[in-house]
């Protein structure tokens, strides 16, 4: 398989599509004449470590065309310095225009979200017998930042009229960005999405990249004007679930999951549904005042946190089902149950309380995160 080339097509699309996107790609006269000269470079000192021995290239991860005894896909470093140096030059001019941009974007991901993506499918594909393999990697990369710019990116710009009146959007639990940016942060979001998706549909089987097709919608239709997910109760919280689920379905279906494993998979699921319902709770109040529907809205406040509370109890009894070092899942996973327990029997009037529970909640991740982690490190001893 050519990896190398996979990998290179990878990032020279990337690359070129935020160059273009920036409007700083050129194909002057200068890109050519410098291009020829790096080619030419590259293909007489490259052939000349190789004679020498100084490098050596796996067969299998190349596509094996060569120019002279330089392997095809090295000439992509001369590819994007010939591109990248003039355009980053030019682009500099406007060098605080472009860290703004940048800030925009990474807040846009949700940073402390990234983990919650990548991490699911990383941990499924070695569980099931994968390796740090190219898919490993592109899939792990795609899940740690483009999904989440994908998803994130969409739901900032079509919730931007309901975002700058929720006094919780600003920092870690959502962006607020002014409309100037909302092109550039569909555009990047796409752009940067697109290529991997294509890579990890070349690398999968049919399964695994209907799957993947199959949570790429659920991402979009979640925010996207015409579908909004986001506003059909029980809908919402499964749609949302599915989100951080998905990346582990999809490394399930590609690698091949016994019956015992999707077990953890419902487990994931109900964990999920819970966690958005009950971050629902605490907007009931504007949520309503704004007319947005949601799981909470409907169902009122006393009648989803009991809702939670049977979704995380159904999640500690998926976990404990799958025996071994799972127990300890579980029991971190019991921690949620306690957590919700004393808002049972909470109004709409004072369904802002739900907070406190919800701040907890984010905490209560990084136990939990250490406990799948201690477990799955327990599989490979």
């Amino acid at each position: 398989m050519a990896a190398y080339a996979l990998i290179n097509l990878i990032f020279i699309t990337a690359v070129l599509g935020v160059l273009w996107r920036l409007r700083v790609l050129r194909w002057d006269r200068a890109v050519w004449l410098t291009l020829t000269v790096l080619v030419v470079a590259t293909a007489v000192f490259d052939s000349l470590i190789i004679q020498a021995g100084i490098v050596a290239y796996d067969d299998s991860l190349r596509s094996g065309i060569d120019i002279w005894q330089a392997p095809i896909e090295d000439f992509a470093y001369a590819l994007l310095a010939a591109v990248m140096v003039p355009a980053l030059w030019r682009y500099s001019k406007s060098v605080r225009c472009g860290i703004d941009t940048l800030r925009v974007l990474v807040m846009t991901s949700r940073p402390i979200s990234w983990i919650n993506t990548a991490y699911p499918f990383a941990l499924g594909y070695l569980l099931l017998g994968g390796s740090v393999d190219t898919h490993w990697l592109i899939g792990t990369l795609f899940f740690l930042v483009p999904y989440n710019l994908l998803m994130y990116g969409i739901n900032d710009v079509f919730d931007y009229e309901s975002d700058i009146r929720n006094p919780r959007k600003g920092g870690v639990e959502g962006a607020v960005t002014p409309k100037a940016y909302h092109g550039i942060i569909i555009g990047a979001s796409i752009g940067l999405s697109l290529p991997f998706v294509v890579a990890m549909t070349m690398l999968g089987t049919g399964a695994s990249s209907a799957v993947l097709a199959i949570l790429l919608f659920f991402v979009v239709a979640y925010s996207l004007k015409g579908l909004r997910f986001k506003e059909v109760p029980l809908l919402d919280s499964l749609t949302s679930s599915i989100h951080f689920v998905g990346p582990l379905v999809y490394a399930y279906v590609l690698m091949g999951a016994p019956p015992a494993a999707w077990w953890a998979a419902l487990a994931f699921l109900s964990w999920g549904m819970a966690s958005h319902a009950l971050g629902a709770i605490q907007d009931i109040i504007p949520d309503r005042k704004a007319g947005i529907s949601s799981i909470a809205t409907v169902l009122g406040a006393r009648t989803t946190a009991r809702l939670v509370l049977a979704l995380y109890v159904l999640a500690v009894g998926s976990t404990a089902s799958l025996g071994g070092w799972a127990w300890l899942v579980a029991a971190a996973a019991v921690l949620y149950v306690v957590n919700v327990a004393p808002f049972v029997n909470i109004v709409d009037a004072r369904s802002g309380e739900a907070r406190a529970a919800w701040k907890r909640f984010l905490w209560l991740n990084m136990i939990a995160g250490a406990a799948v982690t201690i477990a799955s490190i327990m599989q490979f001893v």
